[in-house]
């Protein structure tokens, strides 16, 4: 019994030894890589904005009333002057009527003034009226015919209004709101109220995107955009710029330009109001390599640069992994590398970097490279060494200790990415 117990600790003891040891037997590198990829790479420009209608007609009353009919509702088909709602007319009716009684008594006083000249006319000849009385009718006439000119004009008003009780649609469209019910009271006595809004042809839409001032630069008129909408979120809708707005508007300190784009809407699935993510196609370059942007922002540590000092050293200067071969610089004992990045977004700015991965010998290199555009996360990279499939160093892990002597910093393996 005591020895099957002696046993069974020997084993677990064993096993236990073996899991916990079986990590440090396999070998760890200290670098993080990321694989050189070759394919086909796209600078863009990002953006949001919302679909609308290319053109939208808001229906609204020159007078007040209850709504009495309404003939259309929302996603109706309207065609040019079709009747669409009507305003109760009884009062209108009566301002007509009440015009045209003040019309019929100017005319009345106007045919009585008339006469009343022509009595005097022959008389103020014969000098048997005065002056003063043949030019007292002449101004009774006058009065009488701007009178009845007033009325006129009052009259056509109040029949216009009369008109405008039918509500007609401007422009062939569908009707997409609709602000309006039977027995509504409208009022337009300081501006009209809109009782619709009509869209002209939703076949053909329109994205109004904001755009950064720090982008706006790269918009040109006819430039390719694609865009997604959160309805169809696995599709990709494609437009063209149509405009770009000069006026700007700030918002929390940013200024930001409007970019118009077309957009084709055949089967009617994108609706107004639709918020889109609009990616402006800036530059394109197909079958190139490409890299992560995490690998150019790499930064060797000074441990690297003294393994390339040595090879070349060994080699007698002619190795061609040498640290300053393409212009770039070291600094002090353990300096760091000053070469190009990945540039700006869409950009090449800064189009100079070096490139450090392990050879086919698992020995550290260095090439310098030429980076082209950018989508953000990856960037297109140029150099005859350069081959796809390339595991590159994008990143460092090492011991506290081995750049701190600060007693109070843990000791446990950290991740140190680009050397920051």
């Amino acid at each position: 019994m005591r020895l099957s117990i002696i046993v069974t600790a020997i084993v677990i003891t064993g096993a236990s030894l073996w899991y916990f040891n079986r990590g440090s037997a396999e070998p760890v590198s200290p670098y993080r890589f990321v694989t050189l990829e070759e394919g086909d790479l796209e600078a863009v420009v990002a953006s949001t904005g919302a679909l609308d209608a290319v053109t939208t007609v808001q229906v609204g009353t020159q007078v007040s009333g209850i709504i009495a009919s309404i003939y259309v509702d929302f996603n109706d088909r309207v065609r040019a002057g079709q009747v669409i709602a009507r305003i109760d007319t009884t009062l209108l009716w009566s301002a007509v009527r009440d015009a045209e009684s003040n019309l019929e008594r100017n005319q009345a006083q106007l045919r009585q003034a008339r006469r009343e000249l022509e009595r005097l006319a022959p008389l103020f000849e014969q000098q048997f009226v005065t002056d003063i009385d043949y030019s007292r009718a002449q101004y009774d006439l006058d009065i009488a015919e701007a009178a009845t000119k007033s009325a006129e004009i009052s009259l056509d008003r109040a029949r216009q209004n009369l008109s405008y009780a039918t509500i007609i649609a401007p422009i062939s469209g569908t009707v997409i709101e609709r602000n309006v019910d039977v027995g509504q009271t409208v009022a337009a006595s300081f501006s009209a109220p809109q009782l619709f809004l009509i869209a002209d042809d939703l076949s053909h839409m329109e994205i109004l995107a904001s755009v950064d001032e720090s982008d706006i630069g790269q918009i040109q008129e006819g430039q390719s955009a694609r865009f997604t909408v959160q309805a169809y979120p696995e599709e990709t809708f494609t437009g063209l710029v149509r405009q770009v707005r000069l006026q700007s508007t700030v918002q929390e300190n940013v200024v930001n330009y409007t970019v118009v784009v077309d957009v084709e809407n055949p089967d009617g699935r994108l609706l107004p109001g639709m918020t889109a993510t609009v990616d402006f196609l800036i530059e394109s370059a197909t079958n190139v390599l490409k890299l992560p942007n995490a690998a150019l922002r790499f930064r060797a540590t000074p441990q690297m640069f003294e393994v390339i000092r040595a090879r070349r050293e060994a080699a007698g200067g002619t190795s061609g992994g040498n640290a300053n071969q393409g212009g770039g610089s070291r600094s002090g004992n353990g300096g760091t590398w000053s070469g190009g990045g990945a540039g700006g977004f869409g950009g090449r700015a800064n189009n100079f970097a070096m490139i450090w991965y392990l050879d086919e010998n698992n020995e550290l290199t260095v090439v310098p490279a030429q980076t082209g555009i950018t989508d953000g996360q990856m960037t297109e990279v140029t150099s005859s060494r350069l081959q796809p499939g390339l595991q590159i160093i994008a990143g460092v892990t090492q011991q506290d200790g081995e750049d701190s002597n600060n007693p109070f910093q843990r000791t446990q393996r950290r991740f140190r990415p680009g050397g920051f």
